[in-house]
């Protein structure tokens, strides 16, 4: 993600976010330095966390380990969203905190506006693709697959799916059905790590192109049956994974090759990786 995407700033000083969950959460050392000025944020937080115990009773719902790019490659840092970081706020005595309240609300402002005009966020995750080099093509299918992502996720909590454990198991119940493997496994065999990589960005066309199959025939098939709860989702779920089973079975008969691929797109990570890296020797 690019400079406008991955940093924002307060008063001249820079903030690292990233895009989690259908939102931006930002990186909890960044805002302590920026409300507090202090040199040692990691230690400030442990201090502040002593002063106020609610807060730390609270730290594992508030803080979000998040893979962010840093000037040595990429990291996992605590990160929080905007409710979050609200709380935080509440622990730290500073003068900034009222105008840097008013600034997160701008940026809170910004989300809702992509929430009312869904082109800006869709051109925001396509130039996100681009500055990462990934092939036009492959965008373009990305970006449908997202969409189709969206309909099935809405359907689901429509029908009694709340939680992001059910949308994990549903998407298994697809993944299984079409590629013989769950996301996990499908993971494993293309050489990701388990929390830091989305396996949708290191699928090959056809795998993704299969994947909304899938997705598509799911929802497809949960509207005409009514599916309602768990339970009937999940047996959705199965036959949709299974059409799209069918149709990879057809093409790999007829051309010979498995669609099923462990190419993977690491050399676009590791390529941000040295434009980091070489950033950081000129400066």
């Amino acid at each position: 993600m690019n400079s406008k995407d991955a940093l924002v700033v307060f008063e001249d000083k820079k903030i690292r976010r990233i895009w989690h969950n259908d939102e931006w959460y930002f990186v909890i050392e960044d805002i302590v330095f920026v409300l507090t000025d202090s040199r040692n944020s990691k230690g400030y937080i442990k201090d502040m966390r002593r002063r106020d115990e609610e807060l730390s009773k609270g730290w594992g719902q508030i803080a979000t380990p998040l893979e962010v790019e840093t000037a040595g490659g990429n990291q996992r840092i605590n990160c929080a969203n905007t409710e979050g970081i609200f709380r935080i706020i509440q622990s730290i005595p500073s003068p900034k905190a009222e105008p840097f309240k008013r600034w997160l609300a701008k940026v809170g402002y910004d989300r809702v506006q992509e929430i009312e005009n869904p082109e800006l966020a869709q051109d925001r995750v396509k130039e996100y693709y681009e500055l990462k080099g990934y092939p036009v093509e492959w965008i373009d299918k990305r970006m449908r697959g997202i969409a189709i992502r969206q309909d099935l996720t809405s359907e689901w909590k429509n029908r009694g799916i709340q939680n992001q454990k059910g949308f994990a198991i549903l998407t298994n119940e697809i993944s299984k059905a079409t590629f013989g493997k769950t996301v996990k496994e499908y993971k494993n065999f293309k050489g990701l790590e388990k929390g830091n990589q989305n396996l949708r960005d290191h699928m090959t066309d056809w795998e993704l192109i299969l994947t909304m199959v899938g997705e598509k025939a799911t929802t497809d098939i949960t509207l005409s049956k009514d599916s309602q709860g768990f339970v009937e989702c999940k047996n959705s779920a199965a036959e949709g994974g299974t059409i799209a089973k069918n149709t990879r079975k057809e093409i790999e008969e007829k051309t010979g090759k498995s669609l099923i691929s462990n190419e993977n797109y690491l050399h676009l990570t590791e390529k941000k990786k040295k434009q980091i890296s070489h950033k950081s020797k000129l400066k």
